[in-house]
């Protein structure tokens, strides 16, 4: 991790921030830090204390939470212009999952002790916290019933056209889900077997419905993907 000089402009890309005036912009930076992670690199662990709060300005963060007996599940994926480690927003002492960089990524930091006030100061801070953590409940329900009821073929066309929503960029070739995603990521994200996966990619691939690279995954088709993800 480094930290590079703050300037009132990177509030810019974080909508919450965005009409503040220059007076209010200084104020929310006063105790900010900014850091840039590589890619690989750990912004927090599961079981730290959550003795900080982030808002993603540019990159891409995965987090993941493990079991008792050492199982690990993405439970989701942090796209620029989203705050993360709000664990002082519902009063959790302690980190609920690890955060890590999939990419080169630069992140604004707080203390937790500042929560309070900059919600005070800033109040769609607090209706950006509320519509995240709504955000994750639904996508954690999404999932729960995607594992409860869904074969896993249906689940990971779910979570590649999730993704590609999040995430997806128009190329040449199909869309590019446009950050490093391995097929033990979409393991991890969908409770699946690498195995299975990698059984499932390639046969996709070879009907031309994704491409496969160097932990790259391009939508040639969606629509059979949504087919797939759909039972049809």
């Amino acid at each position: 991790m480094t930290a590079t000089r703050l300037d009132r402009a990177v509030l810019h890309d974080l909508p919450m921030f965005r009409d503040l005036g220059d007076a209010d912009a200084d104020a929310v930076l006063a105790h900010a830090s900014a850091h840039r992670y590589a890619a690989g690199e750990t912004v927090f662990r599961q079981g730290d204390p959550a003795d900080a709060f982030f808002a993603l300005l540019h990159g891409r963060l995965k987090v993941v939470q493990t079991s008792a007996d050492g199982q690990q599940v993405v439970v989701r994926h942090v796209n620029p212009g989203e705050i993360f480690g709000i664990a002082r927003a519902v009063r959790r002492p302690d980190f609920p999952g690890t955060a890590s960089a999939v990419s080169d990524s630069l992140a604004l930091a707080w203390p937790s002790r500042e929560w309070d006030v900059l919600v005070a100061r800033c109040p769609a801070l607090a209706v950006n916290a509320i519509a995240t953590i709504g955000q994750r409940l639904q996508d954690a329900h999404v999932r729960i019933r995607e594992l409860s009821t869904e074969a896993v073929e249906r689940r990971v066309a779910h979570a590649l056209l999730r993704l590609v929503r999040q995430a997806g960029r128009k190329t040449e070739d199909g869309i590019l889900i446009d950050f490093p995603l391995s097929r033990q990521d979409l393991a991890e994200m969908t409770g699946a077997t690498l195995h299975t996966v990698s059984r499932l990619m390639a046969a996709w691939e070879a009907k031309g419905i994704v491409a496969g690279g160097r932990k790259r995954v391009t939508v040639r088709d969606p629509h059979a993907l949504v087919v797939i993800a759909e039972g049809e």
